[in-house]
């Protein structure tokens, strides 16, 4: 017997939404983790907040939404907010009933800054690799650091004289000289001009930084810095410095680490440098690199990579969408979470 289609929606549904999502759909695990984060963070959730008023939005639905966002690569607030109204799933994740009504989309810029007030970024980060650690999944004796671009949120048009300068002409740009002592983004002043490498076009960009374990490539420290190759060595040292010192750490490196001031630094941690050799001018001698732990090394440092082209394909830090450094390095470190709570997923089952 034929069955009618009929347009007439049910006035009560009694089909909950926990039952809604599978028990074995991946979701269910990395919601596991997350929450974990959150209960281990929930002391700084109570600082941030007064203890009258009227109630805010839960910074834990907050927190959610936003690595849904990244997972789901969601371009924009605003889409996000479309999805969260009509996606069961994405309201069994954030924590959103039926009939709960979301919340607009400004709700995220107005909220962005008392979560970087509250290092939120910084606790949730360290929260899920304490996770990690307690299994055991973690290294604490070989990584990895790298170094990449973050293309600013500002054209090139932005790029203009400083106040001060003799450049009358700050429209027709064609055919002069610019560079950061002279020329300042009017839209993101933090950004500075530069290109990784000769041959490379230049643009306005931040630096993001990444120390990553060599044991299963999960991201110790990520940082942001001005765009430099000092600031590239610098960030290194910093990263590897907040891991303490043991015998036998040692840290892979591309050959732009391959400077004395670099391994000097290693070296001053007692932590060996294992950098790929520049073909002329190389500091890391002959012993260093007829070893099987350089070996290994230059093998496990190209995982780093991955963490890079994933937080740029899937984490939206391809094009920054937002301004500044403060703001750049709070997402950068969130998307750092985000991409070891994928890789949690796994190595936890």
């Amino acid at each position: 017997m034929r069955g009618d289609s009929t347009n007439q929606g049910e006035l009560f549904s009694y089909v909950s939404l926990e039952s809604r999502i599978p028990d074995n759909h991946p979701i269910r695990k990395v919601r596991k983790i997350v929450d974990t984060a959150l209960a281990e963070i929930e002391p700084a959730f109570n600082d941030m907040y007064s203890s009258v008023g009227r109630p805010s939005i839960p910074p834990e639905q907050l927190i959610r939404s936003m690595l849904l966002q990244i997972f789901f690569t969601i371009r924009s607030e605003r889409q996000l907010v479309e999805r969260l109204d009509y996606d069961l799933m994405f309201r069994w994740f954030v924590g959103l009933s039926m009939d709960d009504r979301v919340w607009n989309h400004s709700v995220f810029s107005k909220n962005r800054d008392r979560l970087m007030r509250g290092n939120i970024d910084e606790l949730f980060f360290d929260a899920i690799k304490k996770q990690a650690y307690a299994k055991k999944l973690m290294s604490r004796d070989h990584f990895s650091v790298d170094g990449t671009l973050l293309e600013a949120c500002a054209s090139m048009k932005s790029f203009k004289p400083k106040e001060g300068s003799d450049d009358d002409d700050r429209e027709n740009f064609h055919g002069q000289k610019r560079s950061n002592r002279t020329h300042k983004s009017t839209t993101d002043g933090d950004a500075k001009l530069y290109r990784k490498s000769a041959g490379k076009e230049s643009r306005l960009c931040h630096m993001g930084h990444l120390l990553t374990e060599n044991r299963n490539g999960l991201i110790v420290e990520a940082e942001v810095t001005e765009a430099g190759t000092r600031q590239e060595w610098d960030a290194g040292t910093t990263m590897l410095a907040a891991q303490g010192s043991r015998p036998g750490m040692t840290v892979g490196a591309d050959r732009g680490y391959d400077t004395g001031e670099y391994v000097d630094g290693c070296r001053g941690l007692t932590i060996t440098p294992h950098v790929a050799q520049k073909s002329v001018g190389s500091v890391i001698d002959s012993r260093t690199t007829k070893s099987w732990a350089y070996r290994i090394s230059q093998i496990k440092r190209k995982r780093i990579e991955e963490c890079f082209g994933w937080m740029k394909e899937f984490g939206l830090m391809r094009k920054l969408r937002h301004v500044g450094r403060a703001k750049t390095a709070w997402i950068f470190r969130f998307t750092a979470a985000a991409y070891n709570v994928t890789q949690l997923k796994g190595l936890l089952a």
